[in-house]
């Protein structure tokens, strides 16, 4: 996805010019003409770079720049003053209003492309960790019935997450005990969970964690989870479960939570850390009357209010035997973001090369679906 940077100037030829030129350089482009504009655009589009000049009739660059500095989810977007006031005076007053970079008019379009890539460069390596003291988006994968996906999904989502964004995404298999991805990826030993609940809650720090963590070749780091019959009743260590999900909040950008089943002893403690909701549903008429009083009782947790909520349809059999897209719709009286295709003979493949669907096959039908269901989520971190 190209990187977007919201120009902001009342001078429309430069910012058609302008504009043509980062087009040029395959940005995307958004565009602002005064300064309330520019706060509104930016706060909904979330642009990773903004552009703004300082003269301007409304309100100036100054003070746009101290409005999106206090407005939380723009507080820490890069902004490069642009603009014909070069006094050192100027410059002052434009760091000191919040700006990361100040440029005079006019200069060459490779000496502002230049600029713009440095400050890109250094969000981008912030992002790899996932800064202390900020919490990143925790994300819960669960169905109403067991064997629908879940965990397949969850899964092929993160590893999608993890190349594309080049940024810190771990994924927890949260079902100690009933544990297939160590399996599924050839690691030979998949009890990270249950040796971090085996632990006091406040002994699962960073360090703890670190020493758990599994370094997938795709770039997603994992936390797995033991498939022997023995570590079941790990699932009864809330504290330590609370524990583990607040601090992997602020390790990384994103967390993918594999539920599963919305049945374990502390799914309320887990819904409540978590700023997302995916809801994998089939499309038999069994599945779907459960998920629909499922999605009632996440509505009442805030998940399709306060908190976001996405629906994804996994088809494991041909069309002519099961409900359509459109008819699990009207019955969950909620929209299905987005569809998964039947695919046996590639999750046969993933399976005997313990190689993950979206690696086996990337350009696949299956691999674009997933793909567009880890958009969604991108997008929501963006917005964040």
């Amino acid at each position: 996805m190209a990187e977007r940077i919201l120009i902001v100037d009342d001078d429309l030829e430069t910012l058609r010019l302008v504009g043509l030129a980062l087009q040029r350089q395959g940005y995307e482009i958004l565009a602002a003409n005064n300064g309330a504009q520019a706060l509104e655009s930016a706060k909904a589009e979330q642009p990773d770079l903004i552009l703004l000049d300082v003269m301007m009739p409304d309100m100036d660059g100054y003070e746009v720049a101290r409005k999106l500095r206090a407005e939380p989810s723009t507080a820490s977007t890069p902004i490069l003053m642009f603009t014909a006031k070069g006094q050192v005076d100027d410059k002052v007053t434009g760091y000191e209003a919040g700006v990361d970079d100040y440029l005079t008019k006019p200069t060459h379009p490779a000496e502002l492309t230049a600029h713009i890539k440095v400050l890109l460069g250094r969000t981008s390596r912030a992002r790899v960790t996932g800064p202390l003291g900020e919490r990143g988006q925790i994300v819960a994968f669960l169905s109403s019935k067991g064997g629908t996906g879940v965990s397949t999904l969850a899964l092929n989502t993160g590893i999608y997450l993890a190349q594309k964004t080049k940024s810190r995404i771990v994924a927890v298999e949260l079902h100690p005990g009933q544990g297939n991805w160590g399996l599924e990826l050839g690691f030979n030993k998949p009890e990270n969970i249950n040796h971090l609940l085996h632990l006091k809650p406040g002994e699962i720090n960073p360090a703890a964690i670190d020493k758990e963590i599994q370094a997938h070749g795709s770039g997603l780091q994992i936390l797995l989870s033991s498939y022997r019959l023995n570590d079941v009743n790990d699932i009864q260590s809330i504290p330590q479960i609370e524990a583990l999900i607040k601090q992997l909040s602020l390790m990384s950008s994103m967390v993918i939570l594999d539920i599963g089943i919305n049945f374990f002893p502390g799914i309320d403690k887990v819904l409540a850390l978590s700023n997302e909701a995916v809801i994998v549903v089939e499309p038999n008429p069994i599945t779907v009357m459960r998920t629909k009083a499922l999605l009632e009782d996440l509505y009442d947790k805030g998940f399709g209010k306060s908190r976001l909520m996405t629906i994804v349809l996994i088809n494991r059999v041909r069309s002519d035997i099961q409900l359509s897209w459109t008819q699990v719709q009207e019955a969950l009286g909620q929209p299905v973001s987005q569809v998964i295709s039947p695919a046996p003979e590639l999750a046969y493949q993933a399976a005997l090369r313990t190689t993950p669907m979206i690696l086996v096959q990337p350009t696949s039908l299956t691999a674009q679906e997933i793909g567009k269901v880890a958009d969604l989520l991108e997008q929501h971190l963006r917005k964040k």
